[in-house]
């Protein structure tokens, strides 16, 4: 007899970011095994792109999209958004709570107060591992985070760094916890070309410091040449900009602002991603499974990303380590090219968004 569908809410802050594009992944693919599926969601920074991105996902949210106030540091909404969720759970007779990343996983378990008879899941995405163990912040989140283990059925971290890193700053969880990776769709393992006019390397994120963006320009001009494109904006644009001029190299890098990552990796012939901290990068993913050569640092979660070629990985913040490691593709980039194919088979193996909602929806219903 099949296992009946379950009624599922999935509780987020922000519709933005590496975050909801797993949470967008994993309610699609929940919606198309049979579940009933329901997102909630911060009513207090909406704007058109993230409108836009929960106009796409209610064709599959059967349950609705619900909007509460969810400040993004303490504030009148966290007293009153968990109450209101347990009333949802209760009114929607759902199954499972999951939060995701700090704020989604308090109000996830926090509901639970409310004599609702839904198992809460939660998923840190980082979240209260960025808060440094000896700030105040840091002291106040990981408190309420062990008090919150109690509620929890259980914990799925996105990364074995994950996993270790809670268990450094907050302790070994006292529930279950899994290591379940993020994964790709399958149309993104279709290869993207590169254009005929195509830069040496390409870079797709956030401009800002923790994303390596200095090192990267800065390792370039030890380069003979070589060229680079660069997508995304963010707080240090100007800063870089001024950073690019200094080094004489506004012929040699090309900003494109933010823009599709499989649309920007045609603009490139080796995807760099040089960043100074990071849990587990969609774009590393999504560029070897683009079928590109991947240069990048030993941080976060990367090294279970490349698997077998993680000896390649870089340390962060080195920009004349970065800089052999680039010079190495441009003299020899079908050595790359076969590096490159030994990672696309990890990946295929590990890093697919069905094998991901198996492992959670198992998780789901050991509960």
């Amino acid at each position: 007899m099949p296992a009946r569908p379950l009624c599922i809410l999935q509780v987020l802050r922000a519709p933005v970011g590496g975050l909801f594009r797993h949470v967008a992944d994993l309610a699609r693919e929940l919606a198309a095994r049979g579940h009933s599926v329901g997102i909630v969601v911060d009513n207090l920074a909406n704007d058109s792109q993230t409108e836009a991105l929960l106009r796409a996902l209610e064709p599959i949210a059967a349950l609705g999209i619900h909007r509460f106030p969810m400040p993004r540091l303490f504030g009148a909404g966290d007293l009153k958004t968990p109450f209101a969720v347990s009333r949802l759970a209760r009114r929607l007779d759902v199954d499972i709570i999951h939060g995701h990343g700090a704020k989604g996983g308090f109000y996830a378990r926090l509901a639970l107060y409310g004599r609702t008879r839904a198992k809460a899941f939660y998923t840190p995405h980082g979240g209260v591992l960025h808060y440094k163990a000896d700030s105040r912040s840091g002291q106040l989140f990981h408190r309420i985070e062990r008090h919150l283990m109690a509620k929890t059925s259980a914990i799925i971290f996105e990364s074995a760094y994950a996993g270790k890193t809670y268990s450094t700053l907050i302790g070994d969880p006292s529930c279950r916890a899994e290591i379940i990776h993020n994964g790709l769709r399958p149309d993104e393992f279709v290869p993207v070309l590169a254009g005929a006019d195509a830069a040496d390397f390409v870079f797709v994120g956030e401009l800002r410091t923790l994303k390596g963006i200095f090192p990267l320009v800065e390792a370039l001009a030890m380069l003979q040449g070589a060229t680079l494109v660069m997508a995304g904006d963010g707080p240090e644009r100007a800063a870089l900009d001024a950073r690019i001029e200094a080094l004489g190299l506004t012929q040699r890098v090309r900003l494109v602002g933010s823009q599709p990552a499989r649309q920007v990796f045609a603009m490139g012939r080796c995807a760099v991603i040089p960043s100074l901290a990071e849990s587990l990068p969609y774009v590393v993913l999504e560029a070897a499974a683009a079928q590109l050569p991947v240069i990048a640092t030993r941080v976060g979660g990367i090294p279970e990303i490349f698997g077998p070629t993680s000896a390649q990985l870089l340390p962060p913040g080195d920009a004349p380590a970065l800089a052999e490691a680039m010079q190495r593709f441009l003299d020899n980039p079908a050595a790359a090219g076969t590096d490159m194919l030994t990672r696309l088979d990890h990946i295929k193996a590990g890093f697919s968004v069905r094998r991901m909602t198996d492992a959670i929806e198992a998780l789901y219903r050991s509960a």
